[in-house]
C-alpha cells in the first residue's frame, strides 16, 4: 500500500467555535424574536449638544448604530494637578496688608527752626509763609542756645549746662527733676567766684602742702616746733603688719615737703597705743631720733652711729623669713629708752614691762615684734639723711588714730 492512499478515510476540517465564557451561548438558529428582551428602550444619558434626547428610531427603538453623526462637545479642559499639592488644595494668593509708613523723625534743628518737610516716600505738605521776624527769632535762639547763655523755665532758671557741682552726671540736670531755684544758683555762682580757701591739702607749685596729710590735729600738735624733719610711717588698720614709710622735711615758710615712699612692716599683730614687752604690736606716738648704728660700716650719717657686731641676729622669722642682716643698719625710736647712747643700751625708763628695744632696721620681709622696717637700701639712704639740727621725730600708727 503506497503511502498517498489510506484504508481509513476522515471528515473534512471544520473549525471548532470557541466558547464565550460567562455569556450564556444561545442556539445558532434561535428565532430573531429571541432577542426581543435586548430591544428594550435604555436611558441614554450621552450628551449630545443643546438637546439632551438621542434620536429614535420609527419603531420607537434606540438605534445605537445607525444614528446620524453628532459633533463631540467635549467637557471644559480641568487644570492639571502640580505634583505633590492636590488640585483642590491649592494655595490661595491673597494680597499683603497695606504697611502704615512709620512717622517721619523730626531733628532738633529742624524742631528749633520751625520744622522741615516729612521724610522721603511721604507726601511733602506745603509749606506756610513765614514771617520774617519769625525766622530771624528762630535763628537768635539756635546761636543763644549755642553761646550758653540762653535761659528756660521760670525764674531765669539756667539749663543743665552749668558747673560740675550742678544736679546730675557732670553738671547735667535730669530731665525729671525741677529746675533749681534763683537763689540757689545764685548761690552755686558765689561758691565758684569765691576763692578756694587755703586747705592743710594745697599743693604750690614746689610741692609743697601746708600740712602733712593723714596727720590729726592731735598728732600735728605732738610735732615739736622746732623740728623740721618727719618720718610718718602709717599703717593701714590697727591689726596689719604693713605700712608706708615717708621722710617729710619741712620748709623755712613752714610748709612740707614729701620724700620717697617706700613699704615696709611692723608688729607682727598690727599697733597699740598701750605697747607692752611680748604683745608683738608696734607703739603707737611720736618718737625723736637722736641715735643710729648697725653691723655696717658707717654709710654716712649724722647722727651718732655705733657699728658694732653685736648688731646681729639669725634664724627665721614668723613666717619663715630670714632674720639676717635685718641689723645691718638701725635707727634706734626712743620708746621707752634713754636717748644720747648707742641702739644697744638696755636701760628702760619705763620699767621692762613696757618693753623697749624699738628701731627702725632693715626689712627681712616679714612683721617684726614691734619695730618699723624698711628695704635695707632705703634704710641707709635714711641713715644718711637724718640730721639732728633738724630734730628729727617718727610718727608711727594705724592710719585711722594716726588722723584723730
Amino acid at each position: 500500500m503506497s503511502g498517498s492512499h489510506r484504508a481509513t478515510e476522515y471528515p473534512p476540517y471544520e473549525p471548532m467555535q470557541e466558547p464565550v465564557y460567562g455569556v450564556p451561548q444561545q442556539p445558532h438558529e434561535a428565532p430573531y424574536d429571541a432577542y426581543e428582551p435586548y430591544r428594550q428602550p435604555v436611558q441614554q444619558d450621552y450628551y449630545y449638544g443643546e438637546s439632551q434626547e438621542a434620536p429614535q428610531a420609527a419603531d420607537g427603538y434606540f438605534e445605537a448604530y445607525e444614528q446620524p453623526f453628532q459633533p463631540y462637545q467635549p467637557y471644559p479642559a480641568e487644570p492639571e494637578p502640580v505634583y505633590g499639592q492636590p488640585v483642590y488644595e491649592q494655595p490661595v494668593h491673597e494680597e499683603p496688608a497695606p504697611v502704615e509708613p512709620l512717622a517721619p523723625v523730626v531733628p532738633v534743628a529742624a524742631a528749633v527752626s520751625g520744622g522741615r518737610a516729612a521724610a522721603r516716600g511721604r507726601r511733602r505738605k506745603a509749606k506756610q509763609k513765614r514771617h520774617g521776624k519769625a525766622v530771624m527769632a528762630g535763628t537768635a535762639l539756635l546761636v543763644a542756645a549755642a553761646a550758653g547763655w540762653y535761659t528756660v523755665g521760670q525764674d531765669d532758671a539756667k539749663p543743665g549746662i552749668t558747673a560740675a557741682d550742678g544736679p546730675g552726671p557732670e553738671g547735667v540736670s535730669k530731665p525729671d527733676q525741677p529746675a533749681p531755684a534763683s537763689a540757689a544758683v545764685q548761690a552755686a555762682a558765689d561758691r565758684q567766684a569765691a576763692p578756694p580757701a587755703a586747705g592743710r591739702s594745697e599743693t604750690r607749685p614746689d610741692g609743697s602742702l601746708a600740712a602733712i596729710p593723714g596727720l590729726g590735729a592731735t598728732f600735728t600738735a605732738k610735732i615739736p616746733a622746732e623740728t623740721t624733719q618727719v618720718v610718718v610711717a602709717s599703717g593701714a588698720d590697727k591689726n596689719t603688719d604693713k605700712n608706708t614709710v615717708v621722710l617729710w622735711t619741712r620748709t623755712p615758710e613752714g610748709r612740707w615737703l614729701a620724700g620717697e615712699t617706700w613699704n615696709g612692716h611692723n608688729g607682727k599683730n598690727g599697733w597699740t597705743a598701750d605697747h607692752n614687752e611680748g604683745d608683738l604690736r608696734s607703739p603707737i606716738g611720736v618718737f625723736s631720733l637722736t641715735d643710729a648704728g648697725g653691723r655696717n660700716a658707717d654709710p654716712g650719717s649724722k647722727l651718732p652711729y655705733d657699728k658694732d657686731p653685736s648688731f646681729v641676729v639669725s634664724g627665721t622669722g614668723f613666717f619663715g623669713d630670714q632674720l639676717a642682716g635685718s641689723f645691718d643698719y638701725v635707727v634706734a625710736i626712743n620708746y621707752n629708752r634713754v636717748p644720747g647712747n648707742s641702739p644697744l643700751d638696755t636701760r628702760r625708763p619705763m620699767g621692762a614691762k613696757k618693753g623697749g628695744g624699738i628701731w627702725l632696721h632693715v626689712d627681712h620681709d616679714g612683721p617684726t615684734h614691734g619695730c618699723v622696717s624698711i628695704p635695707e637700701d632705703k634704710m641707709a639712704q635714711l641713715v644718711r639723711t637724718l640730721d639732728p639740727s633738724a630734730h628729727p621725730v617718727i610718727v608711727m600708727g594705724d592710719a585711722t588714730t594716726l588722723a584723730a
